[in-house]
């Protein structure tokens, strides 16, 4: 599972930012790829919108790198999963 959150991140990475997915890889770093403030703003809400998930304001200013977005990404469905159903 991990392996396809990893590629379906990329992938909205790449479709918000118009850049092809073979461009950069999980170890990539947002300096590095010229993603500012802005862009990340534009990721967040695009992965909340493939994941169906809220990223906290605290956790969005913390994301510097693709490999960040992934990991937050698992924390939070992970999460998702454990809260009971009501």
């Amino acid at each position: 599972m991990a392996v396809d959150i990893a590629e379906r991140v990329m992938q909205v990475i790449a479709k918000t930012q118009h850049i092809y997915v073979a461009s950069f890889s999980p170890d990539s770093t947002f300096e590095e790829m010229k993603i500012d403030s802005l862009d990340g703003i534009n990721i967040v809400f695009a992965v909340e919108n493939e994941f169906g998930i809220d990223v906290p304001d605290d956790a969005m200013k913390a994301l510097r790198s693709v490999r960040d977005v992934i990991n937050g990404v698992e924390k939070l469905l992970a999460e998702k999963a454990a809260e009971p159903t009501a």
